[in-house]
């Protein structure tokens, strides 16, 4: 559509436009890389322009004139978030941060909370019919232009046409301006990529083929992103497109097929990243681009099953709190969609939250897991709506968790350097036991290997992986499901008991390498059980003792004689040579699955109801079983074969 001959009373430069605004006026900006940057530069540069208080969701133009006490007279910031270039603007105090759920921001509009008299928006040009598409800002920009009284709009061919709630007939526009520019383009720096590739890691362990996910802007996202390639049928809902997802796209890794709402659409708000996304996006009916009050609604985002919302903060205490738009009285970022989106996984069917960060800041020198948040710092996400938290040290899970628990798993996956002061201090605040242990000062990682997957003869899919310290109360739950007869053959005698100082006693003695327990778990009813623990304790430099107990209706397929096979794997890496094993003589099904594998098995009878088996694990190799193999970390492993005989 030609302009001049559609509209020429609404086409004009941009001086004159702008000349429309009064002193004292209120005015939109619309978001991030889809604000209006020629408008915004003729608005500051006329002097006349007096008085204006400026509302903007993410700023960037605005970031080069912060600093003139000229412009701060007679402009008035108000930000609902606080983009990384205009952090120090915020810092020094020369913007107002206004903080509220990204959800309810177009609420306000409506309703003249925050009453809005100008628009200053950018469009595409409109198409035959003369409907012009807001591109790579929806979000809040509709409801902006919406609810203002007056509308100017900056018509730059470089903006993409995006389907959705995206298109502004020009009628809805009162005055049109034609300038090209490039967009802003927004690419988060790269920090420690190494950390940043760990987070990656354990977040993709959480995210299962098929899932719907949300995740925001920064070089932590990105580097979770590149860390789902491996993954089949993920679908996206989510307030922000970047430069993250193209991989995922590119290599159909993003599908949306399994989406429960809209799917085959990526549902997102706005977009920020280069110009390559932005040509992607552009006119591509796979992005359904909607106002936040649609994409961040919790009640909207609980219809996708299975949404994973993945969002990052500055720091979390003990008890689950989380900070993640100030660091002490300093605004650094803002609310956004964090709390929408996490409240809106729980909701979801099958749905859950993820917090990552770095387990530390400033060079490694302070703990991102702390005591309490730090003076001034605001609670963006209460304890109560925290599910997992994950760092370069590992998964915490904090959902049904009493605050003892919380802090065992939280104090697990901090920089091993502060584990041992943040269990000092939550004993001084009585979170825990006083004689609790803190979790190994050492880096785990290398348990990442340890951990693996058996699919059963029913279907169920057993779960193995080290016990940990924060696996206290899911071990008693163990011992104390089973029945009297398991526990006898286990430990010799009817033990009624397995108290905290039992467990502390047993997890004492674990080291991950000449003393090690496994446990197997199975996810029953949205959590995960405890259904089998195999250890082996050193006995020698080259022998260690080793024992099985698996839960009654777990028993007969299969689990110990793989437990066995497992922790072989992992003595042999840990310079062993050999296995014994001390089991009473009635126990016949967990003989049988020690010269089941070890068929030269040395057995000593002892004068008790008791005997002894020595196991080599050279006999193991002659005997041709390649159970022990290393399997495929993380991985389903039904290659193996696994004897059926159990105890």
């Amino acid at each position: 559509m030609d302009l001049k001959t559609a509209c020429p009373n609404k086409l004009m430069d941009a001086q004159t436009a702008i000349s429309n605004i009064k002193n004292g006026s209120r005015v939109f900006i619309g978001t991030g890389c889809g604000e209006p940057q020629h408008l915004i530069r003729t608005m500051v540069e006329d002097l006349s322009m007096q008085d204006i208080m400026v509302y903007q969701m993410l700023s960037w133009t605005f970031s080069n004139y912060v600093d003139d006490p000229k412009f701060l007279r007679r402009f008035s910031l108000k930000l609902f978030f606080i983009s990384s270039s205009m952090r120090k603007a915020a810092f020094e105090g020369k913007i107002d941060y206004i903080p509220t759920y990204l959800s309810q921001i177009p609420r306000y509009f409506a309703n003249r909370r925050i009453g809005l008299d100008v628009a200053l928006i950018q469009v595409s040009p409109p198409d035959k019919h003369g409907y012009c598409s807001l591109g790579v800002s929806i979000d809040i920009t509709l409801a902006g232009m919406q609810n203002a009284k007056m509308v100017i709009a900056q018509v730059n061919p470089r903006m993409p046409r995006t389907s959705g709630d995206s298109f502004v007939h020009i009628d809805d526009i009162d005055y049109l301006v034609q300038h090209e520019e490039p967009l802003v383009e927004a690419l988060p720096s790269i920090k420690n990529s190494e950390t940043a590739s760990r987070i990656g890691f354990y977040v993709n362990q959480l995210v299962d083929d098929g899932a719907t996910l949300q995740i925001g802007f920064g070089h932590l996202p990105f580097a979770i992103l590149q860390n789902l390639m491996d993954k089949k049928d993920l679908g996206i809902h989510t307030q922000l497109i970047t430069d993250g997802f193209l991989p995922l796209f590119e290599k159909k890794v993003i599908t949306n097929r399994k989406k429960t709402l809209l799917p085959g659409r990526v549902v997102a708000s706005l977009c920020m990243g280069s110009e390559k996304l932005y040509r992607y996006v552009d006119n591509n009916p796979m992005f359904y681009f909607r106002s936040s009050a649609f994409v961040n609604d919790p009640t909207v985002i609980a219809r996708n099953d299975n949404l994973i919302s993945i969002s990052s903060a500055l720091e979390v205490d003990l008890t689950g709190q989380v900070c993640s738009d100030s660091m002490g009285y300093m605004f650094y970022s803002g609310i956004g969609d964090q709390v929408d989106f996490l409240r809106g996984s729980a909701m979801s069917k099958g749905g859950f939250s993820v917090i990552a960060l770095p387990s530390t800041a400033q060079n490694g020198t302070v703990s991102r897991i702390v005591p309490h948040l730090s003076e001034g710092a605001g609670v963006a996400t209460t304890r109560g709506d925290v599910n997992f938290v994950v760092t370069e040290y590992g998964i915490a899970e904090l959902s049904g968790k009493s605050i003892y628990q919380r802090v065992m798993e939280l104090a697990q996956i901090a920089h091993p350097k502060f584990r041992e002061e943040l269990i000092d201090l939550a004993k001084t605040r009585h979170y825990i036991f006083s004689d609790q242990l803190p979790p190994s000062q050492d880096d785990l990682i290398f348990l990442e290997g340890y951990k693996n997957r058996l699919t059963l003869k029913n279907g169920k899919t057993v779960e193995f992986r080290p016990l940990l310290p924060s696996d206290e109360f899911a071990y008693r739950n163990f011992f104390y499901s089973l029945q009297e007869k398991t526990i006898y053959f286990r430990f010799f005698y009817k033990m009624k008991l397995f108290s905290h100082e039992v467990v502390q006693e047993q997890w004492a003695n674990v080291d991950y390498r000449k003393n090690m327990s496994m446990i197997g778990q199975v996810r029953i009813g949205g959590h995960q059980e405890i259904v089998a623990i195999g250890s082996y304790a050193e006995e020698s430099d080259i022998i260690a003792e080793v024992a099985f107990v698996v839960r009654e209706d777990f028993q007969g397929m299969g689990i110990s004689s793989y437990l066995l096979a497992d922790l072989e794997r992992i003595a042999k890496e840990n310079n062993f040579k050999a296995f014994s094993a001390t089991v009473l003589r009635e126990n016949t099904a967990m003989i049988h699955v020690f010269k089941k594998r070890y068929p030269n098995a040395k057995t000593t009878v002892s004068g008790g109801s008791d005997v002894t088996i020595h196991m080599d694990f050279g006999d193991m190799a002659a005997s041709g079983d390649s159970t022990a193999q290393k399997p495929d970390n993380g991985r389903q492993c039904d290659g193996a074969p696994i004897p059926d005989a159990d105890a």
